[in-house]
């Protein structure tokens, strides 16, 4: 997380907890030339729209007054997804034996999406099971890891 994305998550996370829900990450990013805060939610239950509405309106006056954001940026809450990125170690503690998908930088035997179950972390490095075969990625060789829903 850089700078502002954890003064955020620190100034989000008693609200979202309040709400009772889990904070799953908060992501600042710049995409097509537009700059995007995003919240992202869990819940035992999932989260819905009013979730996401009462947390957005929570936060507003917060981000107001801490303006921990120099640039003009739009704010969004959401769902963390079926789909969500595993980014800390306890994410991955959580979803082990679940699927993933791994993405990687430059191929590995022919291959830069390799789905599997999720069968260890260790300092970054991510070991799937794609059907009997075990294949470990580095950090560095690791674009991202996501949750793996078939439908």
């Amino acid at each position: 997380m850089n700078r502002i994305e954890q003064t955020v998550y620190e100034l989000a996370l008693p609200v979202v907890t309040e709400a009772g829900l889990e904070l799953w990450d908060v992501e600042y990013v710049t995409e097509a030339g537009q700059r995007y805060l995003r919240l992202y939610l869990d819940g035992p239950e999932g989260v819905d729209l009013d979730d996401c509405e009462r947390v957005s309106r929570a936060m507003d006056p917060i981000l107001d007054e801490a303006d921990p954001v120099p640039d003009s940026y739009i704010f969004e809450v959401g769902s963390a997804g079926c789909e969500r990125q595993l980014k800390r170690p306890s994410d991955f503690e959580r979803f082990m034996g679940s699927t993933v998908e791994v993405s990687l930088y430059s191929a590995a035997d022919g291959a830069k999406r390799w789905i599997g179950t999720l069968a260890g972390y260790e300092d970054g490095s991510v070991t799937v099971d794609t059907g009997g075969e075990r294949h470990t990625f580095t950090k560095k060789q690791t674009a991202s890891v996501r949750l793996h829903v078939e439908f």
